[in-house]
């Protein structure tokens, strides 16, 4: 039980710090994107920068969940559902400044994504 609340919780933990460093790289190497951050007004480009972010975030986080606790795989997919659930109020309050698509690439993805990243730690073994 102990080893399972450590597993998500240095999940949520690494999806902080992969969407931190990433978003970070993003303000650096993407022309304009530190400048549009405050104000939210993202090109195209910038947008599906930011969904890769969260993409690769949640992928790590559940391969660090799948290493962390190999033996409970669905610890993943509880994982993506709590990150879910801390995005959803955030995307609701951010509606109109995103478009549509935009929200459901990155609210639908996220189960799916830490989920395939738990299945990642399985198939390596």
């Amino acid at each position: 039980m102990l080893r399972s609340a450590l597993s998500l919780m240095a999940g949520l933990v690494t999806w902080v710090l992969a969407a931190s460093l990433l978003n970070r790289l993003l303000r650096a190497g993407l022309d304009g994107y530190a400048l549009a951050e405050p104000s939210l007004t993202f090109t195209l480009t910038m947008q599906c920068a930011r969904l890769l972010v969260g993409g690769l975030s949640s992928l790590a986080t559940g391969w660090v969940v799948g290493r962390v606790q190999p033996a409970r795989p669905r610890l993943a997919w509880i994982a993506g559902g709590i990150i879910l659930v801390i995005f959803v109020p955030v995307h609701y309050g951010l509606w109109d400044r995103f478009p549509v698509w935009y929200h459901l690439t990155f609210l639908l993805s996220i189960v799916p994504l830490v989920a395939t990243g738990g299945w990642l730690t399985r198939a390596s073994h």
